[in-house]
């Protein structure tokens, strides 16, 4: 299988294209087409002599799309299949206040996540920085006539921070002046909480949002709803979530899937103040968006709003994100996964 020209930087991509006996310019040019999703067709401006030489072994694309839905609220989910077949999704996600696009990083999750349908069939294998970058490359084209995308999320399928290299590497190559050139501050980072990782993370030049799904306040509600929970303790997370605002400086952002009559009690609302004391943070609720063949279900909407009123009345950043893309899909891997057990092949 040919490897994909987006996952090289510029200095690899130098030393790739003067090993042809090209000038180290040439690098550049196909650089631009690289950020520019093009294909080697469109690589008007390379002498086609190299063009051959770098299609023997290299693919101009990394993914392919494969479907979309397009939601009523504007927001439009991509199933992309990888050179190898493999599918994996991102979202377009338009606001007033810039597009963002929320992208995949593994096949599959590992997790284990009991309200996610990303782990339904597990986790086959972690995307390569050029896979993951090719997601938001191939958005940003599609959507240039309504500002492409401005902003990055990492929140599809998969977690990050266990595919660390890859997910560092795409985050360098999505802040290049060279690829799409979104600032640290426009890019986040989602992870079910792997601690240690977490802390490599400012250590290594990352300086990113990062977000920390939590879900539960108590380490015996968060076993019950996710399996990592059983290796690390809430403690546990919100100190590496203190070191990495330490280091950064940048406020943390706490993902909170709201679950009726599970997680959005009063007594709830005492446990995350308790845990959150003192640390930088604002706490993004989210109710939940219902999985096939999962019985739990969001709150009223009224009673979301209410437990974000008594987070802010005892002194905590919060508020109800607006959910997107719910009439399609919306949550991650559901489109993958009806579209694996529906057998669609086209693109709609």
């Amino acid at each position: 299988m040919k490897i994909p020209l987006s996952d090289f930087t510029l200095d690899e991509l130098t030393e790739l294209i003067e090993g042809y006996g090209e000038p180290k310019y040439r690098a550049k040019q196909i650089m631009r087409h690289i950020a520019a999703f093009d294909s080697y067709a469109e690589y008007t401006d390379v002498p086609k002599s190299l063009i051959k030489k770098v299609e023997e072994n290299y693919a101009d694309r990394a993914v392919a799309e494969k479907t979309r839905v397009t939601a009523s609220d504007g927001a439009i989910r991509y199933l992309f299949e990888t050179l190898c077949g493999d599918l994996v999704e991102a979202v377009f996600l338009p606001h007033d206040y810039g597009n963002s696009v929320c992208v995949s990083c593994q096949v599959g999750c590992g997790m284990g996540c009991v309200f996610c349908a990303s782990g339904k069939y597990g986790m086959k294998r972690n995307l390569s920085a050029g896979e993951i970058l090719a997601q938001a490359l191939y958005v940003a084209r599609d959507r240039k006539d309504v500002g492409g995308v401005n902003k990055l999320v990492m929140m599809g399928s998969g977690e990050p921070l266990a595919n660390y290299e890859n997910t560092i590497k795409f985050i360098r190559l999505l802040n290049a002046p060279y690829g799409l050139n979104i600032g640290m501050r426009s890019i986040s980072v989602s992870t079910c909480g792997l601690p240690d990782v977490i802390e490599r993370l400012a250590d290594d030049g990352i300086s990113c949002t990062l977000s920390l799904s939590l879900h539960a306040a108590t380490d015996e509600k968060r076993k019950k709803i996710m399996r990592v929970a059983e290796r690390y303790s809430v403690e546990r997370l919100i100190s590496a979530m203190r070191g990495y605002f330490d280091k950064t400086g940048r406020r943390v952002i706490i993902e909170y899937i709201l679950i009726d009559g599970f997680n959005d009690t009063d007594g709830d609302v005492l446990a995350l103040k308790n845990i959150l004391k003192g640390l930088c943070c604002h706490v993004n609720l989210i109710p939940l968006n219902p999985t096939d063949g999962n019985r739990m279900r969001p709150p009223s909407k009224k009673k979301a709003y209410a437990f974000c009123e008594k987070l802010k009345s005892e002194g905590i950043s919060a508020s109800v994100r607006r959910s997107m893309g719910s009439d399609v899909a919306g949550a991650c891997g559901q489109l993958k996964n009806r579209t694996a057990e529906r057998g669609l092949n086209k693109t709609n």
